[in-house]
């Protein structure tokens, strides 16, 4: 842990804080040596290009694989082989992509190649609010594939679970899940890793800590030894929290402190915990900003294996790829703020973005753009 005291730097790691600093102003309160930076806490902004590039993929057909690892059905459209040209796509027979509303826009490595482009081009694309809503389209649609794209941290993760399980109990066939589930801690363990990492206090994200609890949030100070508070979403509660990491700072302490005690316990929401522990195991994951981070996701288990679209399609990832000129993976990890990127409010906005930062509800350039 840094001990620089001239600049002290607060990092929150949740896209949610991310925007209600944004909007409350709250850094025109704070001392000017007091800086708050974004952390790798936005999932949409943490998914890789060339997850994306595979999500695009599957908007143009899949090859259903069975049980005995054979090849059952190819279903792709001869127009989709060329998703660039202005011909649109038929949509009839390849799988229905269902997904919360921010992935839409999220282009992959090739510039404003997104599924918002390829829903105009014809393919199926379908926004839901919850998982269960993706099941609810597989049980309309016995005849179609439905693969409900996963993302989030454990805030996010027992919904999906409980959509798996939900799915299996009734027996539907045609829906799976492309998780791309990420866990906090790994993350966490890899930023702060970096040498340069220059951070001095944590706000902790009071939704993962309300699943995990004050326990799971105790690695921030108990193996890390960086001040940490488990912060509420309202002003005051951002205020506060920051207010005790700076006494905290002060003191020359590293401790956890949970100011969000009226949703947070000590043991998280244990039912929940649960949940997540019958659907999903540990796996190495790559992230948008920090590479391959081992056991940092959220592979299906075995048991659900009918239900992992990874399996079911055989979906493949191609080298990581990146646009070069875009600084997403700065600003996830803290060493850039959005308005010191070259294309901040120049090539790359809200209405034709470069990444994901831009365009995600809880991206730190989103949110930079939108209360600047």
């Amino acid at each position: 842990m840094s001990t620089t005291t001239d600049v002290i730097n607060i990092m929150e790691v949740c896209g949610t804080h991310t925007m209600a600093i944004a909007r409350s102003g709250l850094r025109q309160l704070l001392p000017a040596n007091v800086r708050l930076l974004s952390g790798p806490g936005c999932p949409v902004c943490v998914t890789p290009p060339e997850v994306i590039d595979a999500v695009l993929r599957l908007t143009e057909g899949v090859t259903v694989i069975n049980s005995s690892g054979n090849a059952d059905s190819l279903v792709k459209s001869d127009e989709a082989e060329k998703p660039q040209d202005p011909h649109r796509i038929s949509a009839g027979d390849i799988p229905i992509i269902t997904t919360y509303g921010d992935m839409i826009r999220v282009p992959g490595s090739r510039r404003g190649d997104s599924l918002m482009r390829r829903k105009a081009m014809g393919a199926d694309v379908r926004i839901v609010y919850s998982p269960l809503d993706a099941v609810q389209i597989a049980r309309d649609n016995p005849q179609r594939e439905v693969i409900f794209l996963g993302v989030g941290f454990e805030t996010s993760a027992p919904g999906t679970a409980a959509a798996i399980e939900t799915a299996s109990r009734e027996g539907l066939t045609n829906f799976s899940v492309f998780s791309m589930l990420k866990m906090l801690e790994p993350s966490i363990r890899a930023l702060t890793a970096d040498p340069a990492f220059n951070v001095q206090g944590f706000l902790c994200p009071g939704h993962v800590a309300v699943i995990l609890g004050e326990r799971g949030m105790r690695f921030f100070s108990d193996d890390l030894h960086f001040p940490a508070v488990i912060s509420g979403f309202e002003t005051e509660d951002l205020l506060k929290s920051v207010t005790m990491l700076l006494r905290q700072i002060r003191l020359g302490e590293a401790k956890l402190e949970n100011e969000y005690t009226s949703v947070v316990m000590p043991e998280g929401n244990l039912m929940a915990q649960e949940t997540i522990a019958r659907c999903f195991v540990p796996r190495d994951d790559n992230w948008r900003g920090l590479g391959r981070i081992a056991q940092s996701g959220y592979g299906i288990r075995e048991t659900f294996a009918a239900y992992d679209a990874e399996r079911k399609f055989d979906i493949r990832f191609g080298e990581p790829a990146a646009n070069a000129a875009c600084r997403c993976g700065d600003v996830i990890c803290g060493m850039l703020d959005p308005r010191e990127c070259p294309l901040f409010g120049t090539v790359c906005v809200p209405e034709d973005p470069e990444g994901p930062c831009m365009v995600s509800s809880e991206g730190a350039c989103a949110a930079a753009w939108k209360y600047r």
